[in-house]
């Protein structure tokens, strides 16, 4: 019998005991405990508040005077706040998210791949590399889940209907020409930010200008 064998309060004080104090571990090894897991969120205004929400933490020890840890890398462009850090010790460890910057909540991977069995993708039990090595490689969620030899066609639809909100907005879509590779990722934990999308179609009359116009405007302001 479980309930006989474990006592379950010893799991649910252990739990209260760091929610309350922050120290992450055995209440008998406070000492070798991580502090500040959890923290008592910040009501001094409305922005601080968003402010102490968004923030993350490098698990790096404050005490080194490393310049590197602290500093932005390139790949952060639009995702992490360029000023907003403290002073001291914790500068350059302590970041916040941009203002724009955004954490996916995921959907289901399970469509998108009925969609593109339907236009002619060829499923990975039934590939024959044999009778189409130039085929590319088409994954989701990081899973190869099958083959298409018109990549181009199948990545312009698939941007299409997510563009005409068809298919979530929070979908990544990554065609990696050199390797014949279409990555696509609907998984939950990834940072994004908006971007403006330029037509660049040779056929189109919008060409070299923005996507986005009045119509889209209106919409998102009745979405609101």
């Amino acid at each position: 019998n479980v309930q006989m064998a474990v006592k379950a309060s010893i799991i649910t004080n252990g739990l209260k005991y760091s929610l309350a104090t922050g120290n992450w571990g055995d209440q008998k090894k406070a000492a070798s405990a991580k502090a500040g897991v959890s923290q008592v969120l910040n009501r001094y205004t409305y922005a601080s508040t968003l402010s102490h929400l968004r923030r993350t933490n490098t698990p790096v020890g404050r005490d080194g005077k490393l310049a590197k840890p602290r500093q932005l890398h390139n790949s952060h462009w639009g995702l992490v706040c360029p000023a907003e850090t403290p002073e001291g010790q914790a500068c350059g460890l302590v970041k916040n998210l941009s203002l724009m910057c955004y954490v996916s909540v995921g959907s289901d991977a399970s469509p998108i791949i009925d969609f593109m069995s339907q236009r002619n993708m060829q499923l990975l039990e039934e590939y024959d590399q044999n009778q189409n090595p130039e085929a590319t490689k088409v994954f989701v969620n990081g899973v190869w889940v099958g083959v298409h030899s018109q990549a181009q066609q199948l990545v312009s639809v698939v941007q299409e209907l997510r563009r005409n909100g068809t298919l979530s907005y929070e979908m990544s879509l990554i065609r990696d020409i050199r390797d014949r590779e279409f990555k696509i990722f609907t998984d939950a934990g990834r940072v994004m930010r908006p971007l403006f999308v330029v037509e660049n179609g040779p056929s189109k009359p919008n060409r070299n200008e923005l996507v986005f116009n009045r119509e889209i405007s209106n919409r998102l302001v009745r979405e609101q």
